[in-house]
C-alpha cells in the first residue's frame, strides 16, 4: 500500500476520538507525519491515552490553532465541526486542504487491491474485529480500521489497538451510514449486518445500503434481517448468512446453540456442500453468533475456508467496551462496560444480560442531545420491553463536550416514557450521583451494565464502580 502513501503531514482535529485515532494510526503507519489536537486533551480527560499518543510520536497541541503552521498540512476534521473552531479558522487562513475522516479513509480504502467493508446499524465494530482477526490468523496480514479497541491486537506498548497497519494489499474497515459517508466506499466485498433506526430514516438507510451492496464485487448479507434480505434480492453476487433463515448460504443447525455466561457454541452449516462445522465463540450473545457468521462469510468471499475461519474465532478476544466484563466484586456484583447506545445495540446487550440469572441495573448515558431526540422513544421502548420488573434503568444527562447543540430535551423525558410503558427507571442528572445510587442499590448476584458511547471516561466510571462495590 506504500505506493498510495498519503502526503507527508496531517493534522487531526479531535485526534483522540474513536473514529479519528485509528485513522491517525494508519496514516502514521504509512509514513506520514501526524499531529493533532483534542478538546478532551485540553480538559484533562483520559490523560493516559494522550500520553500514549505522544510516546508513539504523534505531536499534540492545544485546540487553539497553534498546531497548524503551513499550508502544506492537511486538516482532518469532522464534517459536523463548527467553523468557529480555531483549527478550522487557522486552516482557512493558511490555505490548508481539508478532508473529513471518511474522505481520507475512503481514499486509502478504495486504493487497496482487496477491500472489505462492514456496514449495518449494529455490530460493525465486532464483526470488523472478527474478520480482521480471521484474516490475520490465516496469514493475510490485513490493514484494519475499527472504531473500537481490538483485544487480539493489543499489547503493553499498544493498549489502544483500534487500528492495525498490515503488510498486505488487504484492507478491512467498518463504514458508517449515520453521516451518509458509506457512499464514498467502493469495496471488493460489502458486508450488510442489519438495518434499523439510528441516525437516519429507514427510507434513507435502505437507499444508502442498497447502493453500497451494488457497488461491491460481492455482497455478504444477513437474511434474518427483512430489509437486508430485500436488498440482497437486487444484487447479483451474494453470499448470505443467517441463524434462522434456511435459505442462507451459511447458517446454524437448528437446536445446536448452547450459550453460557462466557461462550456460545453451535454447529455452522455450509449449505453449498451441506457440511457442518463446530463453531465456538468465547463470548455470550446471539448477536455475536450473527456477527461471527458475517465475519466467516466475508472471509469465505476472499478465499478462506469456513473451517479455518471458524478455528480462528475460537481465539477471538473481543473488543473493549463491547459487553466487556470489568470484574465481579467480593460481594458478588458483576460490572459490565458496554457501548450499547442505540435501540438495537441496547436491546442486544440487555437480552444477553437477561439470558442469565440475576437482577440487572442498567446505567445509561446517552451519547448526545441530538441522537436522544431522534431515537428517544425507541430507546425507552427497548428498556421497558427487555428489562424485567425487578430490574432498574438509571439515566443521567447526555454527554456534552461543548458547542451549540440544543439541550432543551434531555434524559428525564426518556425515563418518563420507560415508566409509562411499564418499565422501572430513575432519572439522576449527574453521573456521579448515579454512581452513588448504583452502589446503594446493588446486592449480591446483580449485574451492573454501564452503557453509552462517545465518552472514554465511561470505562473509568465502570472501574470505579467495581472498586466501590
Amino acid at each position: 500500500m506504500n505506493e498510495h502513501s498519503p502526503p507527508p503531514s496531517y493534522f487531526f482535529c479531535g485526534i483522540g476520538g474513536s473514529g479519528m485515532l485509528p485513522l491517525a494510526q494508519i496514516v502514521k503507519g504509512l509514513g506520514a507525519e501526524v499531529g493533532g489536537s483534542d478538546r478532551s486533551h485540553d480538559q484533562g480527560r483520559t490523560p493516559e491515552k494522550f500520553a500514549w499518543l505522544e510516546r508513539q510520536g504523534f505531536r499534540l497541541f492545544p485546540q487553539d490553532g497553534s498546531g497548524l503552521t503551513s499550508g502544506e498540512q492537511v486538516l482532518v476534521a469532522s464534517a459536523a465541526i463548527e467553523d468557529t473552531v480555531p483549527e478550522v479558522i487557522r486552516a482557512r487562513s493558511l490555505g490548508c486542504p481539508r478532508l473529513t475522516r471518511a474522505e481520507l479513509l475512503s481514499k486509502l480504502f478504495n486504493a487497496a487491491p482487496v477491500s472489505l467493508a462492514v456496514g449495518g446499524t449494529s455490530g460493525k465494530s465486532t464483526t470488523t474485529a472478527m474478520l480482521g482477526w480471521i484474516l490475520e490468523h490465516t496469514g493475510r496480514s490485513p490493514t484494519i480500521m475499527n472504531g473500537a479497541v481490538m483485544k487480539n491486537f493489543t499489547a503493553p506498548d499498544n493498549p489502544f489497538a483500534s487500528a492495525v497497519v498490515g503488510r498486505s494489499d488487504v484492507f478491512v474497515s467498518e463504514v458508517d451510514e449515520s453521516d451518509g459517508s458509506i457512499a464514498l466506499y467502493n469495496p471488493t466485498v460489502a458486508v450488510l449486518l442489519n438495518i434499523s433506526l439510528d441516525h437516519k430514516s429507514m427510507e434513507e438507510l435502505r437507499h444508502l445500503f442498497g447502493d453500497f451492496l451494488r457497488r461491491a464485487d460481492k455482497a455478504v448479507v444477513n437474511l434474518d434481517d427483512d430489509d437486508a434480505e430485500f436488498l440482497a434480492r437486487k444484487c447479483k453476487n451474494v453470499l448470505s448468512f443467517a441463524i434462522d433463515n434456511r435459505e442462507a448460504t451459511l447458517g446454524i443447525e437448528p437446536g445446536t446453540i448452547q450459550e453460557s455466561e462466557t461462550q456460545t457454541e453451535a454447529i455452522l452449516v455450509d449449505r453449498r456442500e451441506d457440511v457442518g462445522h463446530s463453531l465456538r465463540l468465547p463470548m455470550p450473545g446471539r448477536h455475536n453468533l450473527q456477527n461471527a457468521l458475517a465475519a466467516i462469510a466475508a472471509a469465505v468471499a476472499v478465499g478462506i475456508s469456513v473451517h479455518d475461519a471458524a478455528i480462528a474465532l475460537t481465539k477471538f478476544s473481543g473488543l473493549a467496551r463491547r459487553f466487556d466484563v470489568i470484574g465481579t466484586s467480593e460481594s458478588g456484583v458483576t460490572v459490565i462496560d458496554d457501548f450499547g447506545h442505540n435501540p438495537e445495540k441496547a436491546r442486544a446487550t440487555l437480552r444477553t444480560l437477561k439470558a442469565q440469572e440475576g437482577r440487572v441495573i442498567a446505567f445509561f448515558q446517552p451519547h448526545g442531545y441530538g441522537p436522544l431526540r431522534q431515537m428517544g422513544t425507541e430507546l425507552a421502548e427497548t428498556f421497558a420491553e427487555e428489562l424485567g420488573p425487578d430490574d432498574i434503568a438509571i439515566m443521567c444527562e447526555p454527554v456534552y463536550f461543548g458547542g451549540t447543540v440544543d439541550r432543551s430535551e434531555g434524559s428525564e423525558r426518556i425515563v418518563t416514557l420507560i415508566n409509562e410503558a411499564g418499565g422501572n427507571a430513575e432519572y439522576i442528572a449527574t453521573r456521579e450521583d448515579c454512581g452513588d445510587r448504583i452502589v446503594e442499590l446493588a446486592r449480591p448476584g446483580d449485574r451492573v451494565a454501564v452503557m453509552g458511547a462517545r465518552d472514554d471516561t465511561l470505562t473509568t466510571f465502570a472501574q470505579g464502580l467495581l472498586k466501590r462495590l
